[in-house]
């Protein structure tokens, strides 16, 4: 589907799985559990929104150290009526009492990263259902029936599952007891294979539709947002956090999410930001996500020769390394949820798209590798500059266990992250969603509810002259970003990853090696990839690597050799350590389908016919 005449050389020889074909259907998430339940929703005449509902609860319950129902997500979606790619916005905002002035009078000078301080309204089932409402055709109980069965039954938990709860172990057992009650059964770390069920989140989903009375399948589901908005879930939230607890600062704390804050906040849907690049629309979320730092570094590199940004070369490499610091740092200087009252600056975003700004950036990237932040000067305004704490500097020795979003190391390897799913239709119907947040490591476990909140407060900054300043009822600026990609105004591929920061970094090669260079989905998701460090990092404790680059070991001597000659400073990931994506698509010229998923870590699952 992504031809190209100069293509890159060399694609993998061998892959480790197919390149899925079919006409009926097809899943891919980052959990085999999620995957195989969409595709038994698209069986049994569902749509692509009824499957990924459905498998995006499972999620919940098979991944529960990468996302939680406290947590949140950012779709991407477009439906066989309506091609044009539409943002579903699952990010709560911050707090009616999550100000500044409070956070610096409990002593912090960041949000902490772990503990109910750090908690946004929680969007991922109000943006679920509110999907679910407008463009799926199933009834909730049917849609949430294998998610209950999993919660009630339990799920083997895997190598990454154990670990997570081994790594917050002492945490639990000294300062949150709810969560050692729900994750340390009988007091003991879990073995991998044990099956952990989740009794009172199963609870929980029953009561929920057991609120879904009404004529009609979506007043039944506006009954069940109703009682999740401003009944007992909310009621016990704002009950819970009243508490203090332990947070990531190594202090206690109270939260400062309520009842009220739930009741006043929606999920809702905007039009996507989009790029076009070497004939694809590539859309995104606005600049309250990071979505456009793909957009920016890809049209920095559209000014490059086709044979000179492929990512498996060294001088690709390095100018991919090069256009994603300049996007990074355009990020932290300018991106931020808008000021609904128009009382501040807008983001720039039109200026920070433009094919002019692309080439002034594009002139900034030498043979050498950077070590500095550069965002760019735009309209005369000057750009905001984040405190940067390099990495191993002050406050990381004391970073608390299961502090920050539990990505990847700096060396690469998973700790825990976020989800992924995607799914098309038979229809034509794509969706890209990317769940994320209230992972069993963010803040204490709600006993009566059965899940934790959300930590997306930490990429926000405790200084009022960020564009992502900590603002009551403003989102903080995420980094979940899923992509959907159109020809010709068509819709024909949904896609993401897990990562954190490098969510879009690791899409960057993807796109480069699809579009540009012609590969097949599997062949880009199998090659090796590579990320910068060399930004501030968006979660706690806000690092950052001058310079930094990792790299995964296949990537080769010479290449990684060479990066090294031109002064990045390289990690090495190992073989099979980064890049977690998954992706759909459909061929609107001949309806057929495609799908692909991620080899790594033997979890990502692809399925369908």
């Amino acid at each position: 589907m992504t031809t190209q005449a100069t293509p890159f050389p060399d694609p993998p020889a061998e892959l480790t799985r197919p390149d899925l074909v079919g006409r009926f259907g097809m899943c891919a998430s980052t959990h085999w559990l999620a995957s195989t339940t969409a595709q038994s929703v698209l069986e049994r005449g569902g749509n692509a929104f009824d499957a990924a509902v459905a498998g995006a609860f499972v999620l919940h319950v098979a991944e529960p150290h990468l996302n939680g129902p406290g947590g949140d997500v950012t779709a991407l979606l477009a439906t066989a009526g309506d091609p044009a790619p539409q943002v579903l916005v699952g990010q709560g905002p911050a707090p009616a009492a999550a100000t500044v002035e409070h956070y610096r009078a409990e002593g912090l000078d960041l949000v902490p990263g772990a503990g109910s301080l750090a908690a946004a309204v929680p969007g991922a089932v109000d943006a679920w259902l509110t999907l679910l409402r407008d463009h799926g055709t199933w009834e909730l109980a049917d849609v949430l029936e294998p998610a209950i069965g999993y919660a009630e039954d339990g799920v083997p938990i895997g190598p990454r599952v154990a670990a997570a709860i081994a790594g917050v172990l002492d945490l639990f057992t000294d300062h949150w007891p709810s969560s050692a009650a729900l994750w340390l059964p009988g007091g003991e770390l879990p073995a991998v294979g044990a099956v952990l069920p989740m009794p009172a989140w199963a609870r929980t989903l029953r009561r929920l539709l057991d609120a879904g009375t009404g004529e009609g399948r979506e007043a039944r589901i506006d009954a069940v947002l109703a009682e999740w908005r401003s009944g007992f879930v909310a009621t016990e939230v704002e009950r819970f956090v009243q508490g203090e607890h332990r947070h990531s600062s190594g202090t206690d704390h109270a939260g400062v999410l309520t009842a009220a804050d739930m009741a006043g906040w929606r999920a809702t849907y905007e039009p996507a930001t989009t790029l076009d690049f070497h004939g694809v629309t590539v859309a995104k979320t606005g600049a309250w996500g990071q979505g456009p730092v793909l957009l920016q570094a890809l049209a920095i590199l559209e000014g490059f020769a086709p044979e000179e940004v492929d990512p498996s070369t060294e001088a690709g490499a390095h100018r991919v390394l090069e256009a994603l610091k300049l996007a990074l740092a355009d990020r932290d200087a300018w991106y931020g949820d808008p000021d609904p009252a128009g009382d501040e600056p807008p983001v720039p975003l039109d200026r920070l798209l433009s094919t002019e700004y692309a080439a002034e950036r594009r002139a900034l990237i030498g043979d050498e590798a950077s070590h500095e932040i550069r965002p760019g000067t735009v309209d005369g305004r000057e750009p905001y500059l984040p405190p940067l704490v390099a990495t191993g500097g002050p406050g990381a020795a004391g970073a608390a266990a299961g502090a920050g979003e539990p990505t990847v190391s700096v060396a690469g390897r998973t700790r825990g992250d976020t989800c992924h799913i995607d799914v098309v239709d038979r229809w034509g119907n794509l969706v890209s969603a990317t769940p994320s947040g209230g992972w069993l490591q963010s803040s204490p476990t709600i006993p009566e509810l059965g899940f934790c909140l959300g930590t997306r407060l930490q990429m926000t900054w405790l200084d009022e002259a960020s564009p992502s300043a900590l603002r009551p009822g403003r989102r903080p600026r995420t980094t979940l970003t899923p992509t959907l990609l159109l020809r010709d105004g068509v819709p024909f591929s949904a896609l993401g990853t897990p990562g954190g920061d490098q969510q879009d970094q690791w899409q960057l090669s993807y796109l480069l090696r699809t579009i540009v260079g012609g590969w097949t989905p599997q062949q880009a998701i199998d090659a090796p990839t590579l990320h910068t460090t060399s930004m501030a990092g968006s979660f706690w404790p806000r690092e950052w690597t001058p310079g930094g680059a990792v790299v995964e070991d296949r990537l080769g001597e010479d290449v990684i050799r060479g990066l090294e000659a031109r002064g990045h400073v390289v990690t090495r990931a190992g073989d099979w350590a980064l890049g977690r994506l998954s992706a759909v698509t459909r061929d609107p010229e001949t309806g057929l389908l495609g799908a692909a998923a991620n080899p790594r870590g033997a979890q990502g699952y692809a399925v369908g016919r």
